[in-house]
């Protein structure tokens, strides 16, 4: 028992000496590295790739709705399709949004 509460208090000595030695992390809003990554993803959702996908989860939620008997496949489908669809300018309000 003792040997288990040691390591449990130099586990959390060890962790709270490395919390306090780490350098200060910034997160800045003027980097453009990953805006090219950015817009390929949302070309590729917000285009017909997307709209494919869309496509698809509508017609395997009408399956599995078929499937089960129930319209809830089919309604988890048109609502994946929206979502999917709407992510990307739901994301971009997000992380822009000012307090």
């Amino acid at each position: 028992m003792k040997t288990s509460y040691r390591s449990g208090v130099l586990l959390a000595l060890a962790s709270l000496f490395f919390m306090l030695m780490a350098n200060d992390a910034m997160a800045g809003t003027g980097g453009t590295e990953f805006n090219t990554v950015w817009t390929l993803l949302t070309g590729w959702v917000e285009g017909l790739l997307g709209r494919i996908i869309a496509i698809v989860f509508v017609i395997v939620g009408l399956v599995a709705g078929v499937v089960r008997g129930s319209i809830m496949g089919f309604v988890l489908g048109i609502a994946s399709g929206v979502g999917l669809f709407a992510a990307p300018t739901i994301i971009t309000n997000i992380v822009t949004a000012t307090i």
